[in-house]
């Protein structure tokens, strides 16, 4: 799905690089104390979330509205999908979350 999210992203005039995609017990405990994640249980421990940067014209986005397109793109690829936009923050994550839909 990563992969369609990319292709779909491009054909809509939006550029992307790679954030951050696996992380480790120990540096989620890091960005849990460091104030960065809210949860000892990121799917990024489990290799199904990504955080991608956006750019649009050759600029960087971080803000949720210039992701939104992309963030509805990813929930309608299957229903276990989530968007950390639609959190209130995280508009950059993206995350396949199966049966297990908190956030």
């Amino acid at each position: 799905m990563v992969a369609k999210l990319i292709a779909w992203a491009y054909a809509n005039g939006f550029e992307l690089t790679f954030g951050e995609a696996y992380r480790t017990p120990e540096q989620q405990e890091i960005y849990v104390k460091a104030g960065k994640s809210k949860t000892l249980k990121s799917k990024h421990l489990e290799r199904l979330a990504i955080d991608v940067n956006l750019f649009i014209q050759d600029e960087y986005k971080t803000d949720a509205d210039s992701y939104r397109p992309l963030g509805e793109f990813w929930k309608s690829l299957d229903q276990g999908n989530r968007w950390g936009g639609d959190w209130g923050w995280d508009a950059n994550h993206f995350e396949y979350a199966g049966d297990n839909r908190e956030p």
